[in-house]
């Protein structure tokens, strides 16, 4: 019975220590549409868990907002072609993605096509 408690206490600590890991890797948006985000770079974030960009976008009234923009863990970004010079302050780049179902103005990036009009993406080939 002893050896039973101890094998059911150790499997419920793996698992409690694995459940905040799956839940971390899903991002909170929704995957009904792709949103298109154009600004201007004002920051770049190149570190795990995920590399973030923020951007600064005209909105149709004319004001300026601030979008986020993420992707995948920096070894899943460099298999894609990024690097930590790829974007920086002041490039004026199109994030495709998708935005959180709360509405917030963050998006977990697709693909982004850079000023020059190259294209790269950041899940997948």
């Amino acid at each position: 019975m002893r050896d039973l408690c101890i094998s059911a206490f150790i499997v419920l600590g793996l698992v409690s220590a694995v459940a905040p890991l799956s839940a971390h890797h899903s991002w909170p948006v929704s995957y009904d549409r792709l949103v298109t985000v154009k600004g201007t770079v004002v920051e770049f974030m190149w570190a795990n868990p995920h590399p973030m960009m923020t951007v600064e976008v005209q909105s149709s009234d004319g004001r300026t907002e601030k979008w986020q923009m993420g992707g995948p863990a920096i070894n899943r970004m460099e298999a894609n072609g990024w690097t930590k010079a790829t974007v920086k302050r002041g490039d004026v780049i199109t994030g495709i993605g998708y935005q959180f179902s709360d509405g917030q103005k963050i998006v977990r990036l697709e693909r982004v096509v850079l000023a020059d009009g190259k294209e790269l993406r950041l899940y997948g080939r």
